[in-house]
């Protein structure tokens, strides 16, 4: 499967640089928001995108920042922890997906990563008839602020056991989600699944979660 390189484009009138892969029959189709300072290259989450697309997942990997922004974001952190604007660019995204014919009529999930994550369930608040699934890989949920109360797709938190912080942050989000919600914890990974094996352990749970709720509605 070879990913065609598209333009995004937002409500700002900036153009987003993403990768989307869509194999035939796809069931559904993940866009992924990235975390603090990375880009939509990021070798976990294509990791993770390539998992997907072989259980029949299509996928979309795109850049939450301009250019001129990810420049700016290297040098003064600014853009980032921008939980609104990076949230804006992923219901943008939703909306790309939703206009195109070969993904128009596919059930969406997220999956983001650490303030990704975050950018991810607000979204998902936005955007309740269509996002199916949220998924979260060491992320903070606790930066989407009053939007996780009104998150109504199925989320999926995964977490390093090692990352205790971000554990913590993790089982008291659980408490305000009002989707069924799961905490995944994966032993021995600490906040970027760099220890051997963990990384696919959490590719595993997130393609079984996406696979599981592409079939369903979302709770009204």
């Amino acid at each position: 499967m070879i990913p065609r390189t598209l333009r995004i484009p937002t409500d700002g009138g900036a153009a987003l640089a993403g990768d989307l892969t869509v194999p035939d029959g796809a069931r559904g189709v993940v866009a992924f928001a990235h975390g603090s300072g990375s880009s939509r290259n990021s070798p976990r989450n294509r990791a993770v995108a390539g998992v997907l697309q072989d259980a029949g997942l299509g996928t979309l990997l795109f850049d939450l920042l301009t250019e001129d922004e990810e420049r700016t974001d290297t040098v003064t952190a600014e853009y980032r922890f921008d939980i609104p604007l990076l949230a804006r660019r992923l219901v943008a995204a939703v909306d790309w997906l939703g206009g195109r014919p070969d993904t128009a009529r596919l059930p969406i999930g997220l999956f983001g990563a650490s303030t990704g994550a975050a950018a991810a369930l607000v979204a998902a608040a936005e955007q309740p008839g269509r996002v199916r699934a949220v998924v979260s890989r060491g992320g903070r949920p606790d930066l989407a602020g009053g939007a996780l109360d009104r998150v109504s797709a199925p989320v999926l938190l995964i977490v390093g056991g090692e990352d205790r912080e971000v554990l913590r942050l993790n089982e008291q989000a659980t408490s305000r989600l009002p989707a069924p919600c799961t905490v995944h914890v994966v032993p021995g990974a600490t906040h970027l699944f760099e220890e051997p094996g963990t990384l696919d352990q959490a590719a595993a749970a997130a393609r079984d979660w996406f696979v599981r709720m592409a079939g369903q509605t979302v709770p009204r």
